[in-house]
């Protein structure tokens, strides 16, 4: 389970005269390390895969003479393609993990769960799609390759849509950033989907420049809008990994019987069980309770002189 946690420097304190004050939208005074993951992402991408265009013009393996070229055309060939499938793979895990973050941050704000849930799988299937486009050049396993980039762009732009439905669900609550941040969103998300709808429709004409110019304009914006989750981030001072154990069978206490008054038990003499066998009973060792032979804050308050526990 991950819990985040709200940075206390933005908190609001004061008596009865900052509850009747107007709530302003938060601004960030000090970022922390979470707002820069989104940084990273889409700085990381937006460079990766132009460095791979550059490469695959220098050595030849595209040819702007006969048209712009798809991205994964330009991955395509060695050794641009062991650079796009390191980008990629790095720009899926960092997806994987904003996602996750969003996940909690909405549920902290009272998303309902099954939509938060249908959200988050649907930003893991788009860094999957990611990965998958990286590791399956189309020249390769081009069904595996179209199968990746259908996650990475539809479902990617799927998952952006219902970011921008969740944030309009939590409207009232006072949220980081600028009023015009969710008009921004408003406005990438529906260039994104025309853009899907251009490029394939030029593909298909065949236009095949520019529905490679669509595609690319694409992957920029989409990269766009996994950074500006840097200012909802901006909230956080960072987050926690709690573990939860497994369930299991409470075992039941046998009876323990009181220590005989002739011999009191001190903190610093071994266990022994003279008690027991002075009762006329025995009993099995249970493996839940203290190993014999040890001092337990139980043991000690049959001694009059043990420290206190």
């Amino acid at each position: 389970m991950l819990a985040l946690r709200p940075d206390p420097r933005k908190e609001e304190t004061g008596g009865p005269e900052t509850a009747l004050a107007p709530v302003l939208p938060l601004r960030p005074s000090m970022w922390s390390y979470l707002s820069f993951l989104p940084i990273f992402l889409a700085l990381w991408a937006n460079a990766g895969v132009w460095i791979v265009f550059a490469v695959a013009v220098v050595n030849g393996s595209v040819n702007l003479t006969h048209g712009f070229p798809y991205i994964s055309i330009c991955g395509s060939y060695p050794p641009q393609s062991c650079i796009f499938s390191q980008v990629l793979n790095v720009g899926a895990a960092a997806a994987a993990w904003i996602c996750i973050v969003r996940y909690y941050q909405l549920r902290d704000w009272g998303v309902r769960t099954w939509l938060n849930k249908l959200t988050l799988w649907s930003g893991l299937f788009c860094a999957l799609g990611t990965s998958v486009v990286g590791n399956f050049q189309e020249k390769h396993q081009k069904p595996t390759h179209l199968v990746g980039a259908f996650l990475a762009f539809v479902v990617g732009n799927i998952y952006f849509w219902l970011q921008l439905l969740l944030s309009w669900r939590v409207k009232s609550l006072p949220q980081p950033g600028e009023p015009w941040i969710r008009p921004l969103r408003l406005g990438l998300c529906t260039l994104c989907s025309l853009l899907i709808v251009a490029m394939l429709v030029l593909h298909s004409w065949p236009l095949r420049s520019a529905a490679a110019a669509c595609e690319w304009a694409l992957a920029m914006l989409l990269f766009v809008l996994f950074g500006l989750f840097a200012v909802d981030f901006s909230g956080l001072d960072g987050c926690t990994l709690c573990l939860r154990p497994a369930p299991g069978p409470v075992p039941s206490p046998g009876p323990s019987p009181s220590p005989s008054p002739r011999h009191p038990r001190r903190c610093s003499e071994p266990a022994s069980l003279a008690p027991v066998e002075e009762a006329g009973w025995s009993r099995p060792r249970d493996p839940q309770e203290e190993p014999w032979g040890l001092s337990s804050p139980r043991d000690c308050a049959a001694g009059p002189s043990c420290p206190a526990v």
